[in-house]
């Protein structure tokens, strides 16, 4: 082969690797062609003024890599290598208009970060940080046995769901455990609330299952339109519907056991159940149900912080050794110091009185928009006031909802339609309410956004 010239770079790194990047750089060109004997290692120290030792580290990491190999007593010989183009240049992200700044957020995800218990939280977490170095190994793959524990007792006591901690499964979010749901029930359609979140039936149309869309009513989904629909699982909101905020009756709910019972199965979401501000919550329909056939599942993502990603479901008798064949291996997705620290914040009271704490603090913000909304708007109409933490607002503007919700954001105040929830859009009898979050609103902004709305749809 011809000499090889290679320029060292002052400060360009090691010898060793500024020679092998040269020598797999003539080699990827198919400058040093395959088959071609490399030079010997003295002879190639020699020519190049380095010592032995650094052209046997290149050759060394050449031959690893697989770009040479060793020939006993003939020394290094190139390998061959299929041709690749060459690599796209790389594009540039386009630019991203900054997204348009709100006085006023009305979105129903938002949350008072200012009402998480820092102080307690921080102090358990130190104490598991400290004292509990073992949980820095692998733990359960349903979850730590003390988490599992904890949030089998709290909806024991507070939703009266019959479990016990073996059927408890945790996951880092509503998403996860819909997905692992999905998969194990993957041979069946899914019925969906419409209105509802359109990221449900996105998740399950990831995992390959087909949604069916069902009305809801004024006491939920329909079950006729669900018995028609040949969905062999129904996930239902229950306790507090999203987005129309209608609480499912007992009647209705009958009505939906005695549907599962055929071999179906309900997966309830008990969105919103902890912020119940006028009446005691109806009791869970899991705990209605004598059939297992309801999946039930929930988060501590409004409770305590949508950042913390812990998320539950708990699975009836009748699922948990299918659930264990198909996903028993997988390892638990939340980290065990998040877990041990919630775990010890629900066995210490820690989160009873820190939900007595929101529910105050919600209630007098709930309060304060409901008034505000009927001083600047006259003739509006609120629904959904009872349970969660949003409320549906008709106002008699003469503007089309999807023009309500751009005159809103021109106002400053971000918040959404009830036709935006619609999968196929709203049908003619939708009411033309729009959806007004109010958890991450300060009670302080109330009166600003209220006047801003009465711009946005009175012009005044």
């Amino acid at each position: 082969m011809q000499s090889l010239t290679i320029r060292f770079a002052p400060g360009g790194g090691p010898l060793y690797r500024q020679l092998y990047a040269a020598l797999r750089a003539e080699i990827a060109a198919q400058r040093l062609s395959a088959g071609e004997k490399l030079p010997g290692k003295r002879r190639l120290a020699a020519d190049l003024g380095v010592s032995v030792n650094t052209v046997d580290a290149a050759y060394g990491m050449l031959a690893a890599e697989g770009y040479v190999e060793a020939h006993a007593r003939s020394g290094f010989v190139v390998c061959r290598l299929d041709s690749l183009p060459a690599p796209a240049a790389p594009v540039p992200a386009p630019a991203e208009a900054p997204p348009a700044p709100f006085l006023y957020d009305c979105a129903t995800a938002s949350i008072d970060t200012t009402l998480f218990p820092y102080k307690t939280w921080r102090r358990i977490q130190q104490d598991v940080l400290a004292r509990a170095p073992e949980f820095l190994n692998h733990g359960h793959r349903q979850g730590d046995e003390e988490l599992r524990e904890a949030v089998a007792t709290h909806l024991r006591e507070y939703r009266a769901v019959r479990c016990g901690a073996h059927q408890v499964v945790i996951g880092a979010g509503i998403e996860y455990l819909l997905g692992m749901l999905a998969r194990l029930l993957c041979r069946e359609t899914f019925a969906v609330e419409d209105p509802g979140y359109a990221r449900t039936a996105r998740i399950l149309h990831n995992n390959g299952v087909r949604a069916a869309f069902i009305p809801v009513d004024r006491r939920g989904m329909d079950t006729a339109a669900l018995a028609a629909s040949g969905a062999r699982v129904a996930y239902v909101t229950p306790s507090h519907q999203f987005p129309t905020g209608v609480t499912m009756p007992v009647q209705r709910r009958y009505e939906l056991l005695r549907w599962a019972e055929d071999g179906r199965f309900l997966i309830e979401d008990d969105y919103d159940s902890e912020f119940r501000f006028d009446t005691r919550p109806l009791p869970s329909l899991q705990g209605m149900d004598g059939a297992g056939r309801v999946i039930y599942i929930g988060t501590f993502s409004k409770s305590v912080a949508p950042a913390i990603r812990i998320a539950y479901m708990v699975l009836p008798e009748t699922l948990l050794g299918r659930w264990r064949d198909e996903f028993g291996f997988y390892s638990c997705t939340v980290s065990r110091f998040e877990q041990q620290t919630l775990a010890r914040f629900l066995q210490g009271g820690h989160f009873a009185r820190h939900l007595g704490r929101l529910r105050v603090a919600y209630r007098g913000r709930r309060d304060a928009l409901a008034a505000a909304l009927r001083a600047q708007l006259p003739g509006v109409r609120l629904d959904g006031l009872h349970t969660g933490l949003h409320l549906l607002a008709t106002v008699p503007c003469g503007l089309s909802p999807a023009q309500m919700e751009r005159a809103a954001a021109d106002n400053g105040v971000r918040c959404n339609a009830l036709a935006d929830y619609y999968a196929a859009g709203a049908p003619e009898n939708a009411p033309p309410a729009m959806v007004l979050g109010y958890a991450g609103l300060p009670e302080a902004a109330i009166p600003g956004a209220a006047a801003a709305l009465r711009r946005a749809w009175l012009g005044d």
